[in-house]
């Protein structure tokens, strides 16, 4: 989700060659750089996705959307964790993990991010201090687990995560 210009998901294409990687982004000209380094990359396994995570995780694949069809998603500095829950939550099957990476460790925003989990079907699994490369500190994966049916009403439409997050007090 939030693919950016393509990292991590090109990285797990590349990696992962047997897996099929969705590149979520809602910039049009994101999608079209990421197209570009798949097709210079020449991996088959990896497409971008040009749409608002709010609206992909709203449609079932039977109606060409993402509800229900990963195994795994990631997300990096894309917000808050309840924020990327509630994204993540409707797009998982049953038993996928939602991994974020993240940066120092927040107890109030863990907090935050377990009541919305809570609201969503997911359940924290393990957080993970990760050392991506020397000099680096204080950067944590997340690992959030599908344990329930995420409720209808998610995601939310667009902006509303934004504007209202689960786990806030109102």
């Amino acid at each position: 989700m939030g693919a950016g210009v393509g990292f991590p998901g090109l990285a797990l294409a590349i990696a992962l060659p047997s897996a099929r990687i969705d590149l979520i982004e809602s910039a049009r000209r994101k999608g079209a750089v990421i197209n570009r380094l798949i097709q210079a990359a020449r991996l088959s396994n990896a497409r971008a996705v040009v749409a608002r995570v709010e609206e992909w995780g709203t449609a079932p694949a039977a109606l060409g959307g993402g509800r229900g069809v990963y195994d795994a998603v990631t997300a990096r500095a894309l917000g808050e964790l309840s924020l990327v829950a509630e994204y993540a939550a409707p797009l998982l099957r049953d038993e996928g993990v939602v991994v974020a990476w993240k940066g120092v460790r927040d107890s109030e925003e863990e907090a935050r991010a377990k009541t919305a989990a809570n609201c969503l079907g997911l359940r924290q699994d393990d957080i993970r201090p990760v050392v991506p490369f020397e000099g680096a500190r204080n950067r944590h994966l997340y690992v959030l687990r599908k344990v329930a049916p995420t409720p209808a009403g998610f995601p939310r439409r667009p902006g509303m995560a934004r504007k209202r997050p689960l786990g806030r007090a109102s």
